[in-house]
């Protein structure tokens, strides 16, 4: 495994897309320590701003407080990183495979438009989540992100397959232009939950507040949340979907779009 100790959390922005066992499994620790950043616009070297020790290997960790290290782990299609820490803006971005987790906060734009691969965060995460870029007509189109906490606007903005769970509250925007896949919230979410949304699925183990153009298609348990629930269980998840222990309410939409979507509420017997 090969190491890298944050020295101390810079000020502005680093930029860190060499950070991924794509890069740094077959580099000895001189070259891993040479290989570039860029801090505002100003080109350095790793070992300016971390300790790097360990051996070649596809596994990564970073230590200490990168909360505003950008682009760790974009693009990879192997290997692990593991942050024991905070990690910043653009975490798996562009993702393929692989597994990235998170013992602390992540900032925004968490797997955006990643194609395999499963990042889990400890902590909070910040808005985008497996979002499209701006101008971009597709987010994440594969994988699974988890989130043990809250999480930021538009979570799984035009998200097109895959799966998002986020154990805390959600902000606005949730399933924003949402084409495919799953976001399942355990806390619920704040308003315009799936505004625009033409397909996928939302669930919610909480009650949330739904726009004016969803209509309301009554209670129900779907097989699929029984598949779901054993996806998840490895993961320590639990998906309810027992009938003795309640139903969801079902509602289809955007129609303003129109949308053929999908958003279940959970309801257990009182």
């Amino acid at each position: 495994m090969i190491i890298l100790t944050l020295k101390e959390r810079t000020a502005v922005p680093l930029e860190a897309e060499a950070l991924t066992p794509d890069v740094t499994a077959n580099l000895t620790l001189d070259e891993v320590r040479a290989l570039p950043v860029l801090l505002g616009k100003h080109p350095y070297r790793v070992d300016d701003f971390f300790d790097v020790e360990g051996e070649a290997s596809d596994a990564l960790e970073i230590r200490g407080d990168a909360g505003n290290v950008k682009w760790i782990g974009r693009g990879m299609t192997r290997g692990t990183i593991v942050v024991r820490g905070n990690a910043g803006m653009h975490l798996g971005a562009y993702m393929k495979g692989g597994t990235i987790e998170v013992s602390g906060n992540a900032s925004d734009w968490i797997g955006a438009e990643m194609t395999g691969g499963l990042i889990r965060i400890g902590g909070n995460a910040g808005g985008q989540v497996g979002a499209a870029y701006r101008g971009s007509t597709q987010g994440m189109r594969n994988g699974m992100i988890l989130i043990g906490g809250s999480a930021g606007l538009e979570v799984g903005m035009r998200m097109r397959r895959g799966i998002i769970v986020v154990g805390g509250p959600v902000r606005d925007f949730a399933g924003l232009q949402m084409k495919g896949g799953t976001i399942f919230m355990l806390q619920g979410a704040e308003i315009r939950t799936g505004a625009w949304m033409t397909r996928g699925t939302i669930i919610s183990l909480t009650p949330i507040r739904l726009l004016p153009t969803f209509s309301y298609d009554g209670q129900s348990n779907p097989v699929f949340l029984r598949l779901l629930a054993r996806h998840l269980q490895p993961f320590g998840i639990s998906v309810p979907y027992r009938v003795e222990d309640g139903s969801y309410q079902s509602y289809s939409g955007d129609s303003a779009v129109p949308g053929k979507g999908e958003i279940f509420i959970w309801k257990p017997h009182v």
